[in-house]
């Protein structure tokens, strides 16, 4: 268990940045404050002008870092997609009963996101928020093939894949076992976002009822 979280380290995709951020004071500072400017203003609004503002910095030695601010989303989407599975793999790694384990990592991705105070200058909660709100922003363009092509999406499909395996443990005969992992994935998303914003068009009031909603979909999915 130990070598297999080891070798699971939680980072953005590398192809993301120019330098990485991990690596200095600044960078650490530019994705802290990033984080919770995108989460104030929107991504359509955040600059890299409006950033260095805020670090007391220039914006050239933003760009030092990421090339652009679409980077810089798929970077922060990457971190958390790295982390979120960081906590699944953790917390399904010791059950033994394929259905226990697969509704573990229905509740790990679909519930309500705590702060992790292992990373001080990643707030979670908040970078949870902006999943929620802006990671279709970052794929739905026209690079996206490229942009998959190259990896950026490497960690995001992963985790996809991780839990495709589970639900075929469960039902080896399912032929949609990889769509329906996705589908998690996304409509946790979507529901946590219809909740926030639409909330007549969805029965999940509550974070946790995204769960149970979910695990119930599942179920009778893989038994019919």
């Amino acid at each position: 268990m130990d070598q297999l979280l080891q070798n699971l380290k939680i980072k953005g995709n590398e192809k993301t940045f120019l330098k990485d951020p991990e690596s200095t004071d600044l960078g650490r500072r530019i994705i802290e404050h990033s984080i919770q400017l995108i989460n104030e203003i929107g991504f359509e609004s955040f600059t890299f002008k409006k950033l260095a503002l805020q670090i007391n910095s220039t914006e050239s030695s933003v760009y030092r870092y990421f090339e652009n601010k679409h980077k810089l989303l798929l970077y922060l989407s990457s971190w958390y997609w790295s982390w979120l599975e960081y906590q699944l793999v953790f917390a399904t790694y010791s059950l033994q009963d394929p259905e226990e384990r697969l509704n573990k990592a229905i509740e790990i991705v679909t519930r309500t996101t705590e702060e992790d105070s292992t990373y001080s200058h990643i707030n979670e909660v908040v970078l949870n928020k902006i999943v929620i709100n802006e990671f279709s922003k970052s794929f739905l363009t026209k690079e996206v093939d490229f942009e998959n092509k190259e990896g950026y999406f490497q960690i995001y499909k992963r985790l996809v894949n991780r839990i495709e395996k589970m639900v075929t443990e469960v039902n080896n005969d399912y032929k949609f076992s990889k769509s329906l992992a996705s589908t998690i994935l996304e409509s946790a998303l979507h529901q946590h976002f219809l909740r926030e914003h639409f909330p007549t068009i969805t029965a999940c009031d509550k974070p946790e009822t995204t769960t149970l909603f979910l695990t119930e979909l599942v179920e009778k999915a893989l038994k019919n």
